[in-house]
C-alpha cells in the first residue's frame, strides 16, 4: 500500500517568516555594533591659530569724524593670534541635541603711528605714542535635530549668539571741534558693548570607520538695530581621529567674518573682523 507523502514542517510561510526574522536581528546586530556618527554627549577644548584682519570705519552725519583705521597695519595689532575655544555637544532622544560654543579674542597694542588717523573725534597726527585693545567674545546655544542614516548625517540647529566688543585706545592727539586749530589733549576712550541675536546653524558627519570622521559646520548669527549691530558668519571644514572609546582628536580649518555697527552718539562706527586658520582639539565623548 502506498504510503501518503509526508510534508516537512519546513514550509514556504515558516521558512519566510524565519528569513525574516534573521534579517532583522542581523540588522539589529549590525546597527548595534556601527559606532554612531554622531557622539551623545562630547566636549571638545582646543585652540584656534587664527590670521586676523581689522578694519574700523568712522563717521558722523557732517563728515567732519571720518576714516578707516587696520589695527594690524595702522596701530600694530598681532595678524596671528592663538584663540582659545570650547565646545560641547549633546544629543537626547534619537534625533536631537544641544550645541554650545565659545571663543575669546583679546588683542592689544602699543604702537608709534606711522600717519595721521581720527578715531571717536580725537585726531592722533603720525609719530603719536597710542596704546589700543579690542577683546570680542562670542558664545552660542543652539537645539539641534539630526536626519540621515547609515554613514552620513545632517543636523540643522536654531538658537542664540551672544557677543561683546570692548575696545580702548590712550594716547596724546588734538581735538578740533570745527573752529579750526587743533587742541592738544591726551585722551583715553573705551566702549564695552554686548548683544543677542538669532542664530542658524547647518552640520554635515560621516563616517569612514569606528575611528575616523569628517564633519562640515556652518553658521549665522544676524542682528538689525539698536546699539550694536551686525553679522557673524562662520564655516568650519575637521577630520576626527577616535583611538579611544572616550577620547579622540582633531584638526579643522576655520574662516569666520565679523561685520558690527555702533551706533554712538557722535558718530557710527563699522568693525569688519576676518579670521581664518586650523585649529586644533582633543575630544571627550560619551
Amino acid at each position: 500500500m502506498r504510503q501518503p507523502a509526508r510534508h516537512s514542517s519546513w514550509s514556504a510561510p515558516g521558512a519566510g517568516l524565519v528569513l525574516v526574522s534573521l534579517a532583522l536581528a542581523s540588522t539589529a546586530a549590525t546597527a548595534q555594533d556601527s559606532p554612531p556618527v554622531v557622539d551623545r554627549a562630547s566636549v571638545r577644548l582646543g585652540g584656534y591659530y587664527a590670521s586676523v584682519d581689522t578694519d574700523v570705519r568712522i563717521s558722523d552725519p557732517s563728515g567732519f569724524i571720518g576714516g578707516t583705521i587696520n589695527l594690524e597695519d595702522d596701530l600694530g595689532f598681532e595678524k596671528n593670534k592663538t584663540v582659545p575655544r570650547v565646545r560641547a555637544d549633546f544629543v537626547f532622544g534619537e534625533h536631537q541635541g544641544l550645541a554650545l560654543d565659545y571663543y575669546n579674542i583679546d588683542r592689544s597694542s602699543h604702537q608709534t603711528l606711522a600717519r595721521d588717523i581720527t578715531y571717536d573725534g580725537v585726531h592722533y597726527g603720525a609719530h603719536a605714542d597710542v596704546r589700543a585693545k579690542l577683546d570680542f567674545s562670542f558664545g552660542s546655544a543652539a537645539w539641534r535635530w539630526w536626519f540621515g542614516q547609515g554613514n552620513d548625517a545632517y543636523g540643522v540647529g536654531l538658537g542664540a549668539g551672544w557677543y561683546r566688543l570692548k575696545t580702548a585706545l590712550v594716547g596724546e592727539g588734538s581735538y578740533d571741534p570745527g573752529q579750526g586749530g587743533g587742541q592738544p589733549v591726551s585722551v583715553t576712550t573705551s566702549s564695552n558693548d554686548s548683544a543677542w541675536a538669532p542664530m542658524l546653524q547647518l552640520g554635515w558627519r560621516h563616517l569612514f570607520d569606528d575611528q575616523w570622521r569628517m564633519y562640515l559646520d556652518a553658521s549665522g548669527v544676524r542682528k538689525n538695530g539698536g546699539r550694536i549691530s551686525g553679522h557673524i558668519y562662520n564655516a568650519a571644514l575637521g577630520m576626527e581621529w577616535l583611538p579611544l572609546a572616550n577620547l579622540g582628536f582633531g584638526l579643522e580649518y576655520d574662516y569666520r567674518q565679523i561685520k558690527l555697527h555702533w551706533n554712538r552718539s557722535t558718530y557710527d562706527a563699522d568693525l569688519d573682523m576676518t579670521l581664518s586658520g586650523p585649529s586644533a582639539f582633543v575630544k571627550l565623548r560619551w
